[in-house]
């Protein structure tokens, strides 16, 4: 009698695993409003005349039904997880607090250094993506996750290069490649749950 034994593929979902369709959606969708309303308001002609208040205001409601999202899948995958993967999602979850806490004191430093407070209008759009995008390497790197891990890169690497340029290009760079590596990300995070 043989046995077989089938080595687990990456599209595996293990114990512990955190599912982040919903997350990837939230987040997808504020780059897109959000980042999306900025490209079309902003700049020396802008495209449309909308309020100054309402591309942040898409942009932050897309990251707090997010972070809900993000936090309570996260609490989910704990439930089945060993101890060890516990105390992983723990620090990991510390990483976003002293991510954004630093993220802050840079942002704040740098602009009140250089006297220039207009720079923050950049910084945090791009800053933001950039802390998000190295958390999501640690998270794809900790749990095996590919797909995180990707998001991670693509993330980092479109805040970096949409800060060669000025609104409202910049903006449309977040928008479209932030938000269509979300869309794709929802995909195949859709895909990886239904095997």
């Amino acid at each position: 009698m043989t046995t077989t034994t089938y080595a687990p593929s990456i599209a595996t979902i293990r114990s512990g695993d955190v599912d982040n369709r919903a997350v990837y959606i939230a987040f997808g969708l504020a780059y897109i409003l959000g980042h999306g309303a900025a490209g079309l308001s902003k700049g020396d002609n802008p495209l449309v005349s909308l309020p100054g208040w309402l591309p942040m205001t898409l942009l932050g409601s897309g990251f707090a039904i997010g972070t809900v999202f993000a936090t309570r899948a996260a609490l989910r995958a704990q439930r089945n997880a060993g101890k060890s993967d516990v105390r992983t999602g723990q620090l990991l979850g510390l990483s976003w607090v002293v991510g954004f806490a630093a993220l802050f004191l840079a942002i704040t430093g740098l602009s009140s250094t250089l006297a220039t407070p207009g720079l923050q209008t950049l910084l945090w759009p791009a800053g933001s993506g950039l802390v998000v995008g190295l958390i999501y390497l640690a998270e794809g790197a900790a749990r095996r996750n590919i797909l995180h891990y990707t998001v991670g890169i693509w993330l980092a690497s479109v805040s970096a290069v949409a800060l060669f340029f000025s609104p409202p290009a910049f903006f449309a760079i977040l928008a479209i490649a932030g938000g269509g590596g979300y869309a794709i990300a929802t995909i195949l995070e859709f895909r990886r749950h239904t095997r």
